[in-house]
């Protein structure tokens, strides 16, 4: 621990620490704290004073605890810890108002403006729906992650992407975007000079740089991840649509691909996909004429799937 913290800070770190580890002795106060046993002492003495119950116990097996009748002092939560509360709340299924949502945006208010700025960050770039495959990331690489994010600081990070193949890459943190219980890394790599979507449960380290950046203007990170995810997959999709871009956008969600105006009455989708059947399915929420230009699979998709409605409304 820092040595020039004031006293002030020092004694609300004493009620903490005997909060967290009743029993705990003044010598072990003192090494946490990087002052003697006798400060240490005089530390819990000015939590009497206030009027804070603290207990001491002698014997082997004695330490400090706090009391019964103790009133709840503000809370004390470093960047990690706050971060992992977010966490461990977005994995849980959630809904409209929900109250624990509500109950989060209240400790987020009271949390230090240092320690809130990253922790608020998060909770407002995420997509509801946790995936039941999603792993959870380690909070103290995601806690720095976040940081480095809000100070808009490049950083280097070790990337994982499977056993026994691993890189450094340095890299702009755009945001942190948790998408369904997963959490993405939005980023500008400046080694392969592109943006990036690189999975946060697979960095292993992270070092800050000197430098500082400036994310794009208008960043809508959710909606840069999710465009990202709905590329790349086996079949190229193009599909041409009679409708205005704004009403497209009603119809299909942002992880379908990503919709192109081409002019005031028609509209581009760009995606791609590993199952064509399912995607031709959620092309049927269209309620416009649409032509699929490209993947004779999705197109074969699409006729089987219209032949099967037709002969269903027809045996109705």
């Amino acid at each position: 621990m820092a040595y020039d913290i004031s006293p002030t800070a020092r004694t609300l770190t004493v009620l903490e620490l005997i909060q967290n580890s009743p029993g705990i002795t003044a010598e072990q106060l003192g090494d946490k704290l990087g002052v003697s046993e006798r400060a240490a002492r005089r530390y819990v003495a000015i939590l009497r004073e206030a009027d804070i119950p603290i207990e001491s116990v002698r014997g082997p097996y004695g330490g400090y605890r706090v009391g019964r009748g103790l009133r709840l002092p503000p809370l004390m939560f470093t960047p990690t810890e706050a971060l992992g509360l977010v966490m461990a709340i977005l994995e849980g299924p959630r809904g409209a108002d929900d109250p624990v949502d509500n109950a989060l945006g209240k400790i987020i208010r009271v949390l230090p403006e240092s320690v809130a700025r990253s922790t608020d960050a998060v909770r407002r770039v995420s997509a509801r729906g946790p995936d039941p495959g999603a792993r959870t990331p380690d909070p103290e690489i995601t806690a720095q992650l976040v940081s480095h994010s809000t100070a808009c600081r490049q950083i280097r990070i070790g990337y994982r992407r499977c056993p026994g193949e691993e890189w450094t890459m340095e890299v702009d943190p755009w945001a942190v975007v948790v998408r369904r219980g997963r959490w993405y890394l939005l980023c500008w790599s400046h080694s392969k000079d592109a943006k990036r979507v690189l999975r946060v449960d697979k960095v292993t380290e992270v070092t800050a740089l000197d430098g500082l950046f400036t994310p794009p203007s208008e960043l809508d990170p959710l909606a840069a991840v999710e465009e990202h995810l709905a590329l790349g997959w086996k079949y190229p999709i193009e599909v041409m649509i009679d409708a205005p871009v704004e009403q497209v956008g009603h119809w299909i969600a942002r992880s379908m691909g990503r919709l192109e105006e081409i002019d005031a009455d028609h509209t581009r989708l760009i995606a791609s996909t590993d199952e064509p059947d399912w995607y031709a399915t959620q092309l049927t929420a269209i309620k416009a004429p649409y032509r699929i230009i490209g993947s004779a699979e999705l197109q074969e998709a699409a006729r089987l799937l219209g032949q099967r409605l037709l002969e269903a409304s027809s045996g109705a």
